[in-house]
């Protein structure tokens, strides 16, 4: 968070990290701010806010965004990275979009929502902890994931959650909080 005197905050969990890293750390220090930037616009939210829609009739929403983030690590670091077969997480074949279709404000559903993130958060984190190498690559045929239809390496996938989680921050602007509140609509951060 921003403070008068321009230095860190000292309750800014985003602030702090290794400054001094090699390539690794610092691509894995960007993905867990970017990370913990989602879990703090949702601080606080009930069911009915986090599944509040931005601008009807879209379906965008932070609980959404949660889900489909879920959808996004789940893909990228178990799917393509290990290799790993899995079914989605909350879409298929016949709802593309379940991830947001089905963010609806109900308490369970948002506990399901970041209990599947968080699990492939920390599968994730695991995977990349003991990849023996950033240039270790997984397969994306289809272009799914940005690499032209091919093989892509781990650093390339890194620095795409991270750009994926920034873009979808900004999608997080939304009126959730009032004007007023540490996080609200029209302030920078979280």
């Amino acid at each position: 968070m921003f403070t008068a005197d321009g230095k860190p905050s000292d309750d800014d969990p985003r602030e702090h990290g290794p400054t001094l890293g090699d390539e690794r750390t610092t691509l894995v220090e960007a993905l867990r701010c970017v990370r913990l930037t989602l879990e703090m616009k949702c601080s606080g939210l009930d069911a009915e806010a986090m599944a509040r829609r931005s601008v009807e009739p879209s379906t965008m929403s932070l609980l959404g965004l949660v889900r489909h983030l879920a959808e996004i690590e789940r893909r990228t670091f178990r799917v393509m990275m290990a290799g790993q077969d899995v079914p989605r997480l909350f879409c298929s074949d016949t709802d593309r979009d379940g991830d947001f279709d089905g963010a609806v404000p109900d308490p369970q559903v948002v506990a399901e929502a970041w209990e599947a993130w968080r699990a492939e958060v920390d599968f994730a984190t695991r995977f990349v902890a003991e990849a023996p190498s950033l240039d270790i690559t997984g397969n994306d045929p289809l272009n799914q994931h940005g690499s032209g239809g091919g093989p892509m390496s781990l650093r390339e996938v890194l620095v795409g959650m991270i750009e994926e989680y920034a873009r979808h921050m900004g999608h997080g602007r939304q009126p959730h909080r009032p004007p007023t509140s540490p996080a609200g609509w029209g302030q920078s951060h979280p």
